[in-house]
């Protein structure tokens, strides 16, 4: 069965990013729809897969992080303009009975992802 999963790590602070605001959407050309909208637990994950079984299928996925205002809460970023605010990740499903690990490593000026397990 498939799934779609993620979690935010903080790695200026060197632990989990507790509070983090995600929206995910389903892209189609220039249509985008959000179909999830979660926040990090204490642990930076989320409770439960973004989508799982029949609700994840083939296409285009986008998953919105609100870092900045973790990065506000957090201490680490002041200010009405912020260098990392809203960080967007696309990315395909090719196989809807895999899972996908769509994991973000965030910092105030500096972000990474990959696909992971």
């Amino acid at each position: 069965m498939g799934r779609l999963s993620t979690h935010v790590l903080d790695t200026a602070l060197g632990k989990p990013a507790a509070g983090v605001k995600i929206w995910l959407y389903r892209v189609s050309g220039n249509s985008h729809k959000k179909i999830a909208e979660v926040v990090t637990n204490s642990d930076g994950r989320t409770d439960g897969p973004l989508l799982a079984g029949d609700t994840l299928k083939t296409g285009t996925y986008e998953l919105v992080f609100f870092a900045g205002d973790y990065l506000r809460a957090s201490g680490q970023s002041t200010g009405d303009v912020l260098f990392l605010n809203e960080i967007p990740i696309r990315f395909g499903v090719p196989d809807a009975d895999q899972h996908y690990h769509v994991p973000l490593l965030i910092s105030p000026f500096a972000y990474s992802t990959y696909r992971g397990s």
